[in-house]
């Protein structure tokens, strides 16, 4: 059974506080499988002020456009090398691979480049400097570094966008389905934990063709590159609209009135994907609503 450090309950709020000043983080996502991860690292490089990116990590995805989760890493990968190479913000930060496969048990983590980096550079964080993990994917190398080294726990803030909201009838979310096990020990292992849910929170964050050739094409090539991304997502784009999932991490890194949260009892996770409540659970921080309007005025200002 794996020892978890107990955060105390003043270090566990003190974590959830909303930061101040400059923020080191990493990024952990599988940029291949959606267009939304795109803008996401984008706008987070845009950010410098805010965000000292340290690292980008890719993670697994299972789906229609990979032949497994080792294959969606590769191509998350890939994908995160050719975005980068467009903005001259991402030179010298490094890209590592992540895991090959999801956890095959409870304890069980799956090594990987980025698991490795993400303990090396969380144990050189200090009390004061902890780490922001922000994940939008699969949780995996995040909770494989957990298992790895327990300790980073009480070094790293996790913000990851996951599950669906805790009203909605169920949790099945693409990013939280594929790998039960790493889903699990986030919310059960007492890190600090920013939720973002999809269904029901992060589906505010629309936009359509015509307002990306308007305030986003004409941006340089990384502008014309996440336009014609968007363009090729749709056959039609008549009365369409598609939500930009990921970008609600950053947003919330950039302003927290955007984005109204709570503290709440860390939900449980069933095998069935619903969502269940015991009020003795340690507190996360649960976002439960976005301004969409401000977080897309920012991404657009900054793209300028």
């Amino acid at each position: 059974m794996i020892n978890y450090p107990k955060l105390t309950e003043e270090k566990r709020l003190r974590r959830l506080t909303y930061p101040q000043g400059r923020i080191r983080m990493v990024l952990d996502t599988d940029t291949f499988n959606e267009i939304d991860d795109q803008f996401a690292v984008v706008y987070a490089l845009k950010s410098p002020e805010r965000l000292q990116i340290e690292a980008f990590y890719a993670a697994p995805f299972f789906n229609e456009l990979s032949t497994g989760p080792q294959d969606g890493m590769e191509k998350s990968y890939r994908e995160l090398k050719k975005i980068t190479a467009l903005l001259p913000e991402a030179e010298g930060i490094p890209i590592y691979r992540g895991s090959e496969a999801y956890l095959p048990g409870p304890e069980t983590p799956v090594e990987s480049e980025a698991a490795r980096n993400l303990v090396e550079r969380a144990m050189a964080s200090s009390e004061e400097d902890p780490l922001y993990v922000v994940a939008i994917g699969a949780i995996t190398n995040v909770a494989s570094a957990i298992l790895m080294e327990p300790r980073i726990i009480e070094k790293i803030v996790v913000i990851w966008l996951g599950g669906n909201a805790l009203h909605w009838p169920d949790t099945k979310e693409f990013n939280l389905i594929q790998d039960l096990h790493a889903s699990r020990i986030i919310l059960d292992c007492g890190v600090p934990l920013v939720l973002i849910p999809c269904m029901g929170v992060a589906t505010h964050l629309q936009t359509t063709l015509s307002e990306l050739r308007d305030y986003v094409y004409k941006r340089g090539a990384i502008g014309k590159y996440l336009f014609e991304t968007y363009e090729g997502c749709c056959n039609d784009h008549f009365a369409y609209s598609r939500v930009i999932w990921d970008i609600a991490t950053i947003a919330y890194l950039q302003n927290d009135s955007w984005c109204a949260n709570s503290l709440v009892a860390s939900p449980i996770l069933s095998e069935q994907f619903h969502w269940s409540f015991d009020a003795s659970r340690h507190f996360i921080r649960y976002i439960y609503h976005i301004q969409r309007d401000h977080v897309f005025r920012d991404l657009f200002q900054r793209l300028e």
